[in-house]
């Protein structure tokens, strides 16, 4: 089968399309064959070798976490799928060595959910990570209550986009940050927005003067500089990416919780959440991708699609 490796850390060239075997399953795993491949940060960043000395990698690495796919084979102990099943899967695993950039992949069952009917493929493969960074993030760590106002910055962002969504869903008011070029995009996700830079403080002070009841940040840049002035005396304060920028930061990181991105799924077939897909490239293109998702310049997800 074909897959994207890198046989050393670097930059995107170090990117690879090669031959490898087929992966072997173990009883509790099935087989997928992928449709398409999201694209994150921690790629770039582990591709690096940025986090070298937290994960321990076994070069040729094959990238990637998400997923979107059809199941081709199931394990002896796998009840709760079906071959044939079409599923959506966030497969991050404790070393670098199979991942998602690939034609196939064996993975435990419980690291898969159905995939969205509402969603396309591309679609589909940009949710698990950031789905389940925004809906932790809103849900689990700031109990965001219907009527509280939340303010999100880099609420273009693939995570931002979801808290935002998610948050609309829960019923709360949101206010979202983000560049000029993304404001009627924010606007079109229910949000009420405002642009970074010179005035940021003073412009959600003017949307919000009682203050805002929590503060999610998707963007980092310094953002929750002026938090303190904005917030409420009791004011949830979570980052995804700075998470030292204002005290008392919640540090919010995806952790796979089925129930978590099932939700998620839902609220995309119930037409409450949407993926914004930016470009998609095929799999000999992966190292494009990756420069583009580095050049900052990505209004969405980044998708590689493995099989068309």
């Amino acid at each position: 089968m074909r897959a994207v490796v890198y046989r050393r850390y670097g930059g995107p060239e170090v990117l690879e399309v090669v031959e490898i075997e087929e992966p072997k399953m173990a009883q509790d795993s099935v087989l997928v064959r992928i449709k398409a491949a999201g694209l994150n940060p921690a790629d770039v960043a582990l591709r690096q070798g940025a986090m070298a000395a937290a994960m321990d990698a076994w070069f040729p690495v094959i990238p990637g976490w998400d997923l979107s796919g059809v199941i081709e084979a199931i394990g002896p102990a796998v009840d709760e799928l079906a071959v044939g099943d079409e599923v959506i899967g966030y497969v991050r695993q404790p070393i670098l060595r199979y991942g998602t950039y690939a034609e196939k992949i064996a993975t435990p069952a419980s690291s898969l959910v159905r995939k969205p009917l509402r969603a396309t493929w591309a679609e589909a493969a940009g949710l698990p990570l950031a789905a389940l960074t925004a809906y932790q993030a809103v849900v689990r760590h700031l109990q965001v209550k219907p009527g509280e106002t939340l303010l999100v910055h880099g609420g273009a962002g693939g995570v931002g986009s979801l808290a935002v969504q998610i948050a609309r869903a829960q019923g709360a008011r949101v206010i979202a940050t983000d560049a000029e070029i993304n404001q009627d995009h924010l606007r079109s996700l229910g949000a009420e927005a405002t642009v970074y830079g010179d005035g940021l403080v003073e412009r959600v002070r003017s949307l919000a003067p009682d203050g805002v009841h929590a503060v999610f940040d998707a963007v980092g840049r310094g953002s929750l500089a002026g938090t303190a002035s904005l917030a409420r005396p009791d004011v949830r304060v979570g980052s995804s990416v700075e998470p030292t920028g204002h005290p008392g930061t919640i540090a919010i990181y995806a952790r796979l919780d089925l129930e978590d991105l099932a939700a998620v799924v839902q609220l995309v077939d119930d037409a409450k959440v949407t993926v914004r897909v930016a470009a998609t490239y095929p799999l000999e293109e992966a190292a494009d991708a990756h420069r583009f998702l580095e050049s900052g310049g990505a209004r969405g997800k980044v998708i590689l699609a493995v099989e068309t």
